[in-house]
């Protein structure tokens, strides 16, 4: 394989990745608008982000099929592989998020909902940050660096707010509805809290290519 070091690299993953980081930000955004307070016509963006979540698959599996008609990639096939996967899961998570809230008719989000959603779009912003750096990676080592640490801290302000909204779930809770109730939230808030790990996941990913490139 000597002779693929002097053939071109095939660039076009690095836009692909950063369409998927950008949606990827958009789907954050728009799960926080249903998670906002006094939000309205919340199936509308319920649609929105299930669009959002396709078209996310359909940005893998443009990459997919390019690894598979490409001869020599600008970065190794596991790691291109990797890093699409982990951005999908985020939107995938996400999409799923608003969903299960449309689905059990939550009445208005709680502010713990709210800190989660935050901290998914600045996990999106991230992202966004550091995805297009890749195409230089050496050169743009530092700067992807800060955006990896910014998904970690994140993750961790994540794991903080699931133990809070565990903590005091159920302090009231004296009848089956107002159980029901609680308990969906459990759900909501443990499905939030997997999204920020899904960010982190992504920020993993991208911390194995800095000692691999730069």
């Amino acid at each position: 394989m000597v002779l693929s070091r002097f053939l071109p690299k095939d660039e076009q993953f690095f836009a692909f990745f950063a369409d998927a980081a950008a949606n990827a930000a958009q789907a954050a955004s728009v799960l926080a608008t249903i998670l906002a307070e006094g939000a309205r016509d919340t199936e509308r963006e319920v649609r929105h982000l299930r669009d959002l979540e396709h078209r996310g698959d359909e940005i893998s599996h443009r990459i997919f099929s390019a690894l598979h008609s490409t001869f020599v990639t600008p970065l190794d096939r596991d790691d291109i592989q990797h890093l699409a996967s982990r951005i999908d899961d985020f939107v995938d998570l996400l999409e799923e998020i608003g969903k299960r809230y449309a689905l059990f008719r939550i009445e208005a989000p709680t502010p713990l909902a709210r800190q989660f959603a935050q901290i998914l779009i600045e996990q999106g912003n991230a992202i966004v940050a550091a995805v297009p750096l890749l195409e230089k990676i050496a050169a743009n080592a530092q700067q992807i660096r800060t955006q990896v640490l910014e998904l970690h801290r994140l993750e961790n302000e994540g794991d903080e707010l699931l133990n809070t909204s565990l903590a005091t779930l159920y302090d009231g809770v004296e009848d089956i509805p107002q159980l029901i109730h609680a308990l969906r939230w459990r759900e909501l808030y443990q499905l939030l809290e997997d999204a920020s790990d899904a960010g982190e996941d992504i920020a993993d990913v991208i911390e194995g290519m800095l000692i691999t490139y730069a």
